[in-house]
């Protein structure tokens, strides 16, 4: 498997078309696609140079069962050479991004949240995201909370730069998926792009932590990360349907380090928290969610919801090496609230971005 960092330019194929055919072809016929072949498929794609028809139809069937890594990262690869990439001067490879998959039930956007716990205690934090269906995405949970989440290139590196954190606005970093937002949308259930947004980070981020939709997509995901060059990341999804780390049940996936995948599992009794119906941390309403993101960050909050933030956070700073276990990163998570640290962030990303 490729372990470079970033994934290596695919091999130039003139006649797009003709591999998406034989992609088609080999899916119909029961096969998978080889990580070269996804990739001139997906190149083929996002430069507009196949139908609206093919694309439907290869999606189509790529959805009939879950895709394997070297799909997956196939795929990646490509939408990583077509973003629209924001320069700072910050080690990519020590870069943090918490983007989930979404599609599983709602809480209260643990993972924005977290992001910002984590870029108090030191973390390097390229949030992105994007609206979502519920509206109560990460874009419209941050732009409640006061964040500009539309600011240019240009501030997002000022931001990257000089504070630590930015949030990456998906629609305005990849343009290249205006060929097939139409075929999606049109297809109506979920594709393998589900799956791709956490995985096309815009400043490259080495160090992820992603929830997913569904516990099979565990194993391909993990794979993909390897084949792709992470640094340190997890995939998880939790026991009761989650893409976050749950309050209220475990949560199992894989740890990636490098060339390495080993399970990843954890509970709220391993950090001392009481496990609690997940009716406790969900939200109905966008503005339920500003709402206990602000108590949790300004540390007026001290029930479950802050204790849901504090595992992802945990796991964030144990990522990025400013922990040395994650019962460590929870701590510290903790400390950085009572302190101030965290609101602290979130005050400066919004004056920040609200400059430009």
């Amino acid at each position: 498997m490729n372990t470079s960092f970033p994934p290596p330019e695919f091999d130039e194929n003139p006649d797009r078309s003709l591999s998406i055919g034989k992609a088609t072809e080999q899916l119909l016929g029961g096969g998978t696609l080889s990580y070269e072949l996804t990739g001139q498929v997906f190149e083929s794609m996002m430069t507009g140079r196949v139908h609206q028809a093919e694309i439907g139809a290869l999606l189509g069937i790529l959805s009939t069962r879950v895709p394997t890594g070297d799909e997956i990262a196939g795929a990646a690869a490509i939408m990583r050479k077509h973003v629209r990439l924001v320069e700072t001067s910050v080690d990519r490879s020590s870069l943090l991004d918490t983007a989930g998959t979404g599609g599983a039930p709602k809480t209260f956007n643990v993972s924005t949240a977290a992001a910002i716990v984590a870029a108090a205690g030191g973390a390097n934090v390229a949030k992105h995201g994007n609206k979502s269906r519920t509206g109560r995405g990460s874009a419209e949970l941050l732009e409640g909370l006061g964040v500009n989440i539309q600011a240019p290139l240009e501030v997002q590196t000022r931001c990257l730069d000089e504070l630590g954190v930015c949030f990456c606005f998906a629609p305005n970093h990849h343009p290249a998926t205006k060929h097939v937002m139409p075929v999606r949308k049109a297809l109506g259930f979920p594709t393998i792009f589900n799956l791709l947004g956490p995985l096309t980070n815009p400043v490259q981020a080495g160090r992820q932590l992603m929830g997913v939709y569904g516990e099979q997509f565990l194993a391909p995901v993990a794979e993909a990360f390897q084949e792709l060059g992470t640094v340190h990341s997890v995939v998880m999804h939790s026991e009761d349907g989650l893409d976050e780390i749950s309050i209220s049940a475990g949560t199992q996936g894989y740890e990636i380090l490098g060339d390495e995948i080993r399970p990843f599992y954890c509970e709220p009794e391993q950090f001392g928290f009481e496990r609690v119906d997940r009716s406790l941390v969900t939200t109905t309403s966008l503005s339920e969610s500003i709402e206990v993101v602000q108590k949790v960050l300004s540390g007026r909050e001290v029930g479950p919801t802050r204790n849901m933030v504090l595992m992802s956070s945990g796991v964030s700073l144990y990522l990025c090496g400013l922990a040395d276990s994650i019962e460590s990163g929870v701590k510290e998570a903790g400390s950085l609230i009572e302190g101030g640290k965290a609101q602290e962030v979130l005050e400066k990303l919004i004056a920040y971005t609200s400059v430009g």
